[in-house]
């Protein structure tokens, strides 16, 4: 403690503090409802068109004729085996699902911008 400082084991305000169960204290406090601006509601809608868009293109792709004969599937020629896996081509399909998944769930939450 420093010279001119109050020492804080003698304050009074501590003393003049409310106790915690003091029924003086009011209640929860009512929070207001967030404000929405265009630009928030664009992103929403765009955020669920991409998902949308990606997740059908990986559901549907693999399963393309053109899927092994892509840029991708031609840069590392000793990859051709794992690249016409079935299962490979399945766990590409899970990830369009997933996405499919995500803007189903956003299309749900667009239902917030509704309200305002």
């Amino acid at each position: 403690m420093m010279l001119g400082e109050p020492d804080p084991m003698n304050s009074r305000a501590a003393d003049n503090a409310p106790p915690l169960g003091d029924a003086t204290l009011t209640g929860p406090v009512a929070v207001p409802s967030p404000t929405y601006r265009w630009y928030h509601k664009t992103g929403a809608l765009l955020l669920t068109i991409f998902c949308m868009a990606i997740g059908i293109f990986l559901v549907i792709y693999p399963w393309t004729e053109s899927w092994a004969r892509n840029y991708f599937a031609a840069l590392a020629p000793e990859w051709h085996a794992y690249w016409d896996n079935l299962y490979v081509r399945g766990a590409v399909s899970g990830l369009g699902v997933v996405n499919f998944y995500i803007s189903l769930a956003e299309v749900l939450r667009l239902r917030r911008f509704s309200r305002h």
